[in-house]
C-alpha cells in the first residue's frame, strides 16, 4: 500500500498531467498520499432539496435544487462579460451566473437535461440567481458515493476558474478510495487504540472524507488529530533524548564559593519559590555530562537575570566562562549594568562587547577571554565574530532567542570542543500549547510569580475625548517626582505617517508640558544610536520627565522611577506588544499605571485585546488570548511556524488532545526509547518514514 500511495497524482483516473500540475502548484498535492491527507475544512448538510418557490430573499445558506437549464446567453457588462443561464423546476425559474470560465461552462451545459445545482442564492432586481453553482447530472448524482455530510475542501481562485470545483475534488477522492480499496496500514499500537477508544485508521480516513453521520465524523477527526499531534510529540521528545545522549556537556559537579557566597550574603532580596524551583532545575541539568538546553520563561521583572547570574556562578565554580547574548545594544548594556551591580562584592571579571566597543577595549577583552581571566562576557551579535575566542565557554545564556537565527546560535556552540550548556530566556510568555509544539525538544522552566513588594500595574482604557483628564493625571504624577513614557506605534509600511504622528505628538506634548517646569525626551528609529543612547540616559538619570518614543523602548529600558506608560493608538498594537510595553513600568515600589489611548471606533478583536489588558497582568493568560486571536503562525513569526503546518489539528482548539498526545509519547519513550517492542513496529515504521520527510502527513498511512 505504501508504494501505491507514492504514485504521482496525474496517474489517478480523471486527473491527467495538466490537472496534476495545477493541484501541485495550487495545493501542494503531488501524490495519492497528499490527496488522501487533504482534509475538508467544513461540511454541509446535503440531505435537503429546495424548490425554486421555497427560496427567500434573505436566505444566506447554500441550497441544492433539482431542475434543468433551458437557455444560455452572454451579457455584456462594464468590465468583460457574464454568462447567464435560465434554470427551471416545476415551481418557477431563476438564473445561474458565471463571471469566468465561460468556454468550459458552455461546453459542459446540456439544455433540458435533469440536473442538481448547489450554491449560494442572491436576490437582485426581483430575480433569484446563483453565481458559479456546482452542477451534476441527476443520474450521476444518484449513483455517487453520497453522504449526508458533504465535505467542503479548501480551494483557490485559480482552481475555481479552471473548473476544479469542490465536486471535482470529491470525485477524485472517491476514485482514490476505489483504487486503494480503502486499505490503509494502521500506525498506532493496538493497546493505544483500545485505551483511547480510537476508531481504526481505515474507518477514520473514510469517515473524514465521506462521513456517514455526525458522530462518526467526530470520531474520525479525533483519531486523526490525535495521530498528527502524537507523531509530532514523538519526534520532539526523541530529538531531546537523542541530544541528551549524543551531545556531551561539561558536568558542573561543584557548587562552590562564588555561588554560595552570593546566595548566602549578597542576594538583594529573597528568591521567590518559582526562582528557587528554576535554579534547582538548572543545577540538575548542568550537573549532567549532557548539554543542557533549557527555555526560561518569565514575565518582565520576574527575576530571570538573577537566575542567569546564579547559573553563571556555578559555571565559574567549575572553572568555566559564561556569556550572555542580547538582541540589542540597549538590552546588552542593561544586562551588563545589572549583573555588574549584583556581582560587585564577588570580585569577578565581567565585560561588555557590542558593535560600538572601541578597538583598544576589544583587544583587552579578546586577550582576557583567551587567557581565561575574563569570567563573564555580555554582548550583542558581536559575540559571534570569529575573533571572539573563549578559553573554555561553559554556559551560553541567550535573551529573547526568537530574534536570533539558528545559524547565529550554532556559531556559539563552535567556540568550544564540548558545546556549552544553553539557557534561553524570554519575557514573551509562550502559551503551553505552543511551547509544547515549538520548543517541545527543549526543557522548559517558568518563573510564574513576581518578587515581593511589586504592586500590580493598574491598566485603564481611555479614548481621545478624555485626553485633558489624562494629561492632568500625568502632571500630578510628575509633581510626585515620577516619570512618564508616551509610546507611539511604529508599523513598517507606513513609517512616514508614523514618524509624522510621533513628531506631531511630541510637539503638542512639549506645548502642554512646557519648559522650564517640564522636560521632554524623544527617541525613534531615525536617530543615530549615540543620540538614542544619550536621550535614554537623560531619562534614566531623571533629567527629563517624559520620554516620547516609538516601540524601540519595548525591550530593555529599566527606569524604576517611571510609573506611567501611555500607549497612543493602542488599537494598532498586538496583545503581546502591549504587555511588553506595560512591563517597562512597575519596576519600583510605587504604584504604576498603564493608560491605553484609542479612538472611538474599535473592532471586536481590538476590544478583546484592550479588555484583556485591563483585566489581567498575567503574561501567560495574555499569551493564550493572543494565540486565540492571531493563531500560532502569526504569534511566532513565520520562520518559527514550520512545525505548526498542521493539516487537521488546531493548537488552540485541540489543547487537551495535544496534552494527552504528549503524555502518552513521553510514557512510551520512557519504557521503550527506540520503539523496538513488537507491538510498536507499525509506530516505529511510521516514525522512521516521517523523520525522513518534513511533512508530518506524508507518512501517516
Amino acid at each position: 500500500m505504501s508504494n501505491l500511495l507514492d504514485t504521482s497524482i496525474e496517474f489517478l483516473k480523471g486527473v491527467g498531467p495538466a490537472r496534476g500540475d495545477l493541484l501541485r502548484r495550487e495545493l501542494g498535492i503531488g501524490t495519492y498520499r497528499d490527496l488522501l491527507h487533504f482534509f475538508p475544512n467544513r461540511y454541509i448538510d446535503r440531505t435537503k432539496y429546495y424548490k425554486v418557490n421555497e427560496l427567500r430573499p434573505n436566505h444566506s445558506a447554500e441550497v441544492q435544487i433539482v431542475g434543468k437549464v433551458v437557455n444560455i446567453k452572454t451579457v455584456e457588462q462594464q468590465r468583460g462579460k457574464r454568462l447567464v443561464a435560465t434554470f427551471i423546476d416545476d415551481t418557477g425559474q431563476m438564473e445561474l451566473v458565471w463571471f469566468q470560465g465561460h468556454k468550459w461552462i458552455k461546453e459542459s451545459l446540456k439544455p433540458n437535461m435533469p440536473m442538481v445545482i448547489f450554491g449560494k442564492v442572491n436576490w437582485f432586481n426581483g430575480v433569484f440567481s446563483m453565481p458559479h453553482p456546482e452542477m451534476e447530472a441527476l443520474e450521476e448524482h444518484k449513483q455517487n458515493l453520497r453522504t449526508a455530510m458533504q465535505p467542503v475542501y479548501p480551494s483557490t481562485e485559480t482552481l475555481g476558474n479552471r473548473g476544479v470545483s469542490n465536486r471535482v475534488v470529491s470525485k477524485m477522492m472517491q476514485q482514490l478510495f476505489v483504487e486503494t480499496q480503502a486499505n490503509f496500514a494502521e500506525t498506532l499500537p493496538p493497546y493505544l487504540i483500545d485505551e483511547l477508544k480510537l476508531i481504526p485508521k481505515n474507518a477514520a480516513l473514510f469517515n473524514v472524507h465521506f462521513p456517514k453521520s455526525q458522530e462518526l465524523l467526530a470520531k474520525a477527526r479525533f483519531r486523526l488529530k490525535f495521530e498528527e499531534l502524537f507523531f509530532i510529540q514523538l519526534q520532539l521528545i526523541t530529538k531531546n533524548l537523542i541530544r541528551k545522549h549524543k551531545i556531551k556537556g561539561n558536568a558542573f559537579t561543584t557548587v562552590g564559593k562564588h555561588f554560595n557566597d552570593f546566595f548566602q550574603h549578597h542576594l538583594p532580596f529573597g528568591l521567590t519559590d518559582a526562582q528557587k524551583r528554576v535554579v534547582k532545575e538548572i543545577r540538575h541539568d548542568i550537573g549532567q555530562a549532557a548539554q543542557m538546553n533549557r527555555l526560561l520563561q518569565g514575565d518582565v521583572g520576574s527575576g530571570k537575570t538573577i537566575v542567569a547570574l546564579m547559573s553563571m556562578l556555578i559555571a565559574l565554580d567549575n572553572g568555566f566562562q559564561s556569556c550572555l547574548m542580547a538582541p540589542t545594544e540597549i538590552l546588552a548594556t542593561q544586562h551588563f549594568n545589572g549583573l555588574t551591580e549584583l556581582a560587585k562584592p564577588l570580585g569577578i571579571n565581567i565585560k561588555l562587547l557590542t558593535g560600538s566597543t572601541k578597538t583598544p577595549d576589544r583587544k583587552i577583552i579578546h586577550e582576557a577571554l583567551e587567557d581565561g581571566s575574563l569570567d563573564i562576557l555580555i554582548g550583542t551579535h558581536a559575540l559571534l565574530e570569529d575573533k571572539v575566542q573563549f578559553k573554555n565557554l561553559g554556559l551560553a545564556v541567550i535573551d529573547e532567542q526568537h530574534r536570533f537565527g539558528v545559524e547565529q546560535r550554532s556559531k556559539l556552540w563552535k567556540k568550544n570542543d564540548i558545546p556549552p550548556h544553553v539557557l534561553v530566556m524570554t519575557a514573551t510568555p509562550i502559551p503551553r500549547t505552543l511551547a509544547m509544539s515549538l520548543y517541545g525538544d527543549l526543557d522548559i522552566s517558568v518563573i510564574d510569580e513576581l518578587p515581593p513588594g511589586r504592586k500590580p500595574i493598574q491598566t485603564v482604557h481611555r479614548t481621545d475625548g478624555s485626553r485633558l483628564k489624562v494629561w492632568k493625571f500625568l502632571k500630578d504624577e510628575i509633581a510626585k517626582g515620577r516619570q512618564v513614557y508616551i509610546v507611539y506605534p511604529l508599523i513598517q509600511e507606513s513609517e512616514k505617517m508614523d514618524y509624522k504622528d510621533l513628531i506631531d505628538g511630541y510637539e503638542s506634548i512639549s506645548r502642554d508640558f512646557p519648559l522650564p517646569q517640564y522636560s521632554v525626551s524623544i527617541v525613534h528609529g531615525k536617530m543615530k544610536p549615540a543620540e538614542k543612547e544619550a536621550e535614554m540616559k537623560r531619562f534614566a538619570e531623571g533629567k527629563t520627565n517624559i520620554m516620547v518614543a516609538t516601540t524601540v523602548i519595548e525591550v530593555g529600558v529599566n527606569v524604576p522611577n517611571a510609573s506611567v506608560m501611555v500607549i497612543e493608538s493602542a488599537e494598532r498594537f498586538g496583545l503581546s506588544q502591549l504587555h511588553q510595553l506595560r512591563g517597562r513600568v512597575g519596576r519600583g515600589a510605587e504604584q504604576s499605571y498603564c493608560i491605553l489611548m484609542t479612538g472611538h471606533k474599535l473592532s471586536n478583536d481590538t476590544r478583546t485585546r484592550l479588555d484583556t489588558m485591563v483585566r489581567t497582568n498575567d503574561g501567560f493568560e495574555i499569551a493564550e488570548v493572543d494565540l486565540k486571536l492571531r493563531g500560532p503562525g502569526d504569534l511566532m513569526g513565520t520562520q518559527q511556524s514550520g512545525v505548526l503546518n498542521l493539516q487537521i489539528a488546531d493548537l488552540v482548539q485541540d489543547r487537551e488532545i495535544l496534552q494527552v498526545a504528549r503524555n502518552i509519547a513521553t510514557k512510551i519513550l520512557k519504557e521503550d526509547p527506540t520503539m523496538e517492542r513488537a507491538d510498536h513496529a507499525a509506530m516505529r515504521h511510521t516514525f522512521i518514514e516521517l523523520s525522513r520527510k518534513k511533512n508530518i502527513w506524508n507518512y501517516i498511512s
